[in-house]
């Protein structure tokens, strides 16, 4: 029997870790709303409002500091930035358990956005032990390993929080502490001292890592990852009331359609990216995969009856292999040294949609369903995602055929 290699045993260490990382704040995430009621003394309205705030005061510190985190990663090394990270999620989720008031709860959502570094650092890591021509089938295993997260978290979260509304913080946090222990004990560094970036101070500077965007070939692929995720936010942030509004769905409904949705999702990402970007190559996958995802969220639009509206999800699951082929493609085109500051940019790019979507696309969503609108209506909300994946495809159609920095 042919044991892995040691990059391949190094990239299931850290996807361990992006697993543990992802599970401690999805399982935390729906019980966020219910604590901020608590602590606002019981009022609805002011807890919704609360909410917004909460997400907004993780998403904006996190656009200041991934980039900077980044840098770190490049000059000292993927394992610290990882781990440290890991353990100030556990912080944060402390706090969360212990919030006597709504700005403990506050605080401990902004420490965690300065801090939560570790998944742009994971994703450098696995730049770091994977040739070019992997890194595609690799980067949808770290997606894969965030969706499955994604997917058990709630549900654990919903299951502990029937004990008491604080038990899911307290279980969230003990799984952070131990992926950043087992980061600490297990996690080998992918960043050898001579490959890493010179010291340079003034690029810890906020927002300063985001000039590597201005690489050939870089700010176009990023700029379409951006609004990929866009889209993603315009239609998952609305999909509980738009089920409910335009098809009826109850609770029930909508969990069924997550069940089934959430491992076709993981299956395509830990399997089919890799199996694209083979076949057809990176830039085909990209392409391919955004243009199904054009196509599903426009049926989403026009379906009337929920049936359809299942059979519209099949083109966006699988197009689920277009964000890890367009970030090897992003990766392509940096240094090995600065992978970090990439990953970072990155995630301050993802971050960013964290803080227009919520305010802005609910905004459109209201207004679309209110002054006795037809549930038709409903749709605008999906035509606006598919138009921003259809600008994510019109990017990576122009710049994704110019030549990498590297050969890839």
């Amino acid at each position: 029997m042919k044991r892995p290699d040691r990059r391949t045993a190094a990239v299931a260490l850290v996807l361990v870790v992006v697993f543990l990382d992802s599970l401690a704040q999805s399982i935390s995430f729906p019980i966020l709303p219910r604590l901020a009621q608590r602590l606002l003394g019981g009022d609805m309205a002011e807890a919704a409002r609360w909410t917004g705030y909460l997400e907004v005061a993780w998403a904006a510190p996190q656009f200041i500091a991934a980039g900077v985190l980044g840098r770190l990663s490049d000059r000292f090394g993927r394992r610290p930035v990882i781990v440290v990270s890991m353990l100030f999620v556990g912080v944060e989720l402390v706090m969360g358990a212990l919030a006597p008031n709504i700005g403990w709860l506050m605080a401990g959502r902004v420490l965690c956005g300065v801090t939560c570094g570790g998944q742009a650092a994971a994703m450098a890591y696995v730049a770091d032990v994977t040739a070019p021509q992997d890194r595609a089938r690799r980067f949808g295993w770290v997606s894969a390993a965030i969706w499955s997260a994604v997917t058990i978290g709630p549900a654990l979260g919903g299951v502990t929080a029937a004990l008491n509304l604080r038990a899911p913080f307290w279980l969230a946090a003990g799984m952070s502490f131990v992926a950043g222990l087992w980061g600490l004990v297990a996690l080998p560094e992918s960043l050898p001292p001579e490959r890493r970036a010179a010291a340079d101070w003034r690029g810890l500077v906020p927002l300063s890592g985001l000039a590597i965007l201005g690489r050939r070939g870089v700010a176009p692929l990023a700029a379409a990852l951006f609004f990929t995720w866009l889209a993603f936010q315009a239609k998952d942030n609305m999909l509980v009331l738009y089920t409910a509004r335009r098809y009826g769905w109850s609770a029930l409904d909508f969990g069924l359609f997550c069940a089934v949705l959430g491992p076709a999702s993981i299956f395509i990402q830990a399997v089919g990216a890799g199996w694209a970007a083979r076949r057809f190559g990176e830039r085909r996958a990209a392409l391919g995969g955004l243009a199904l995802q054009v196509a599903g969220l426009v049926a989403m639009g026009l379906a009337t009856l929920s049936p359809w509206f299942w059979v519209a999800n099949l083109p966006i699951v699988l197009g689920g292999v277009a964000g890890p082929a367009v970030q090897a493609l992003l990766s392509a085109r940096v240094d090995e040294d600065e992978q970090g500051r990439l990953q970072g940019a990155v995630a301050s790019i993802a971050s960013l949609t964290s803080v227009i979507a919520p305010v802005a696309l609910t905004q459109l969503f209201a207004w679309s369903i209110a002054g006795g609108r037809a549930p038709a209506w409903s749709g605008l909300t999906m035509f606006l995602a598919a138009g921003f994946t259809l600008a994510a495809l019109g990017l990576a159609a122009i710049n994704s055929s110019k030549p990498p920095l590297r050969p890839s």
